[in-house]
């Protein structure tokens, strides 16, 4: 049996891909992307929730919109102050005084408070069950309580008490993400220590609020004569607190008559 075809076959396929393994070689080196080793760097500095509250997609998009100098260093929520520190010194930089937020439950409507229009068995969902008539709640504005703000927490932050979500500040990490999931936008991130908060949006009015819940604002304007600072004004139909007015004196919550307005938590 004559090898010599064979060997010359070998011989070929072996210098064919000593050719293409160099031109493999010379093309890696000549398009290759430099990666920045801060973006890794950055990108384990953060909290590693992938939670989308930055604005970018995950942790990761973050990482590399830093190091490009697209996003801040503090632009990390879920992270908070020690993040924010962590990456500036990453990036050689000042992380700045953010000022520390929350997130906060705008409504009072719980089991005996708010009254209902119907009892839903249906499934799970605030989304689903605000769109049946209304929703289960006479109160077009109150919350619904089934939790989808619960579920898509990372941070164990929310639970349904008495059929209503309840936020506990000292896991949240102002995310937002259950801002965004709230069918009714009863939450909303704002200042940690914004501690007067009037917990109501009902813009009915004061009647109708009234008949839908007992802690409803009725507009009566009680709260902006009260407060001397200027800072409470009653628009569409419910209050309004001006943070950077507000003293936090506490004399709107004392003199409001359906408890709307709450001081602390």
């Amino acid at each position: 049996m004559d090898f010599m075809p064979i060997l010359y076959a070998l011989l070929a396929l072996g210098a064919l891909g000593a050719v293409f393994g160099l031109v493999l070689d010379v093309a890696d080196k000549k398009f290759a992307v430099e990666v920045d080793e801060r973006v890794a760097a950055v990108r384990e500095a953060c909290a590693g929730a992938n939670c989308g509250a930055c604005g970018y997609p995950g942790c990761d998009g973050f990482a590399a919109a830093v190091v490009a100098g697209e996003a801040p260093v503090n632009g990390c929520s879920a992270g908070g102050a020690k993040t924010a520190n962590a990456i500036a010194a990453i990036m050689g930089t000042d992380a700045g005084s953010a000022e520390p937020r929350v997130a906060r439950v705008l409504c009072q409507g719980e089991v005996g408070t708010a009254k209902e229009r119907y009892r839903y068995d249906g499934y799970k969902s605030c989304q689903m069950a605000a769109q049946m008539v209304g929703g289960p709640k006479m109160c077009p504005y109150s919350c619904v309580g089934l939790g989808d703000c619960m579920d898509v927490c990372k941070f164990d932050a929310i639970h349904i008490e008495n059929g209503i979500a309840v936020i506990d500040p000292d896991k949240c990490t102002a995310c937002g993400m259950c801002e965004k999931t709230c069918p009714r936008h009863v939450i909303r991130v704002m200042a940690k220590d914004a501690k007067v908060i009037v917990r109501c949006q009902n813009s009915d009015t004061g009647r109708v609020a009234r008949e839908a819940c007992m802690k409803a604002c009725i507009g009566c304007k009680r709260c902006e004569k009260t407060c001397q600072y200027d800072a409470v004004h009653v628009e569409n139909g419910f209050a309004r607190i001006d943070p950077d007015k507000c003293t936090r004196c506490g004399e709107c919550a004392k003199n409001c008559p359906c408890g709307c307005i709450t001081i602390g938590g």
